[in-house]
């Protein structure tokens, strides 16, 4: 799989991505099927976000016989990363502590992601700062976050 990172991509295009990251590789009826079950989506919907993303070079084809086949240019945890990456360069830097505790709350967590959550936070507390200051405007400006 070729390595590409920097490709954005919609809230649907993410949901075709996920049945292909899936699966390792998929036809558009692979795709079709997953899809209309999981979004109730119809197969049109599904052929255009196909489209979009091949242009979009996140999708690569491969014909054989009479199907293509759809292979992911992009790394699933690549992507991920990529797009909270993203995210949080959006956030003031003094909300992201508390977007991370948010999201935390709001996730499902095995006992082994939490283990390893801990561990990196008791790594981090060792040369965290005690505050950060906001990033929203520069600093001449009066008003800053609080």
């Amino acid at each position: 799989m070729q390595v590409q990172t920097r490709i954005e991509i919609s809230d649907a295009e993410w949901e075709v991505m996920r049945v292909v990251w899936s699966l390792g590789a998929a036809t558009s009826h692979d795709m079709i099927t997953a899809l209309r079950e999981k979004m109730n989506w119809k197969d049109a919907t599904v052929k255009t976000l196909i489209g979009r993303l091949v242009k979009k070079g996140a999708l690569t084809t491969e014909k054989k016989g009479r199907a293509f086949i759809y292979h992911p240019t992009i790394e699933e945890q690549a992507a991920i990363d990529d797009a909270t990456t993203s995210l949080f360069h959006h956030l003031c830097r003094m909300r992201q502590g508390q977007a991370v505790s948010n999201l935390i709350d709001d996730l499902t967590l095995t006992q082994g992601d939490i283990e390893r959550l801990q561990a990196q936070l008791a790594k981090k507390l060792e040369t965290a700062p005690v505050g950060v200051t906001c990033d929203c405007l520069p600093a001449d400006f009066e008003m800053q976050c609080d």
